[in-house]
């Protein structure tokens, strides 16, 4: 997918991008190259792979929750790594309020770069572990209407790191492929007791045929304040 067939895909599905969006996902593009020859940020390296499967990829979540396309929503993306799926997001739909986690330091670091060469407003990288983020004291628990986290892969460790971050009405818009349902059995004892249930399984298949399933669950009650747990915990004693 070069950037010409980006923006006719994306305009199928009724997102117009103008000129300077357009030159921010180059930007986005040439700086994730650049920085990638000395710091491992991602694998995907050629173009068209980059501009479908991260730019793209990214973009699935706005017409999985279209609520993204037009409200000022606050959204924090836990383990980021490079920006995916928030920071195209954020080019594309300018006026979310994005708050993006992660736990390496010299990430952090490349995101406020890259946050600073796209000129973007109301966008903030914060150096911190999603579960001490989410703690019970913390400013942060319970005040985001959407959660995210495209590198977290164990559903049952992703409901317990994000959902705590959810307020009441919000979801956790987890990115899944043809696992999905495996995925949520494993997790059908997690997500209720961190406060989600299961609203929808939307698919949104990648213009290359690859599968894409977006779950969106709702956070209905509050999180017990034992959730999120510290980090061994989560990863070896999964609920």
């Amino acid at each position: 997918m070069n950037p010409e067939e980006f923006e006719t895909a994306l305009a199928k599905k009724g997102i117009i991008l103008n000129e300077r969006q357009l030159e921010q996902y180059q930007i986005y593009y040439d700086y994730l190259i650049e920085i990638n020859q000395v710091m491992d940020l991602t694998n995907i390296v050629e173009k068209n792979e980059v501009y479908l499967k991260h730019f793209f990829d990214s973009l699935t979540l706005a017409w999985a929750y279209p609520n993204l396309q037009t409200q000022a929503l606050k959204l924090v993306d836990v383990g980021a790594g490079a920006g995916f799926p928030s920071l195209p997001l954020k080019i594309a739909f300018p006026q979310l309020n994005i708050v993006i986690v992660d736990s390496l330091q010299k990430r952090i670091n490349f995101l406020n770069q890259l946050i600073e060469k796209l000129e973007l407003d109301g966008v903030q990288a914060i150096h911190q572990r999603a579960e001490i983020f989410g703690a019970k004291n913390a400013s942060t628990r319970a005040t985001f209407d959407v959660a995210t986290a495209r590198a977290l892969k164990a559903m049952p460790m992703l409901v317990e790191m994000t959902l705590p971050l959810v307020k009441q009405g919000g979801v956790l818009l987890a990115m899944k492929g043809s696992r999905a349902s495996e995925e949520l059995r494993a997790a059908s004892e997690a997500i209720p007791t961190v406060g989600g249930a299961v609203e929808a399984q939307i698919d949104v298949d990648l213009p290359n045929g690859d599968a894409r399933k977006i779950v969106v669950i709702k956070k209905i009650k509050n999180t017990p304040a034992k959730y999120p747990r510290k980090f061994s915990d989560i990863k070896n004693k999964t609920l």
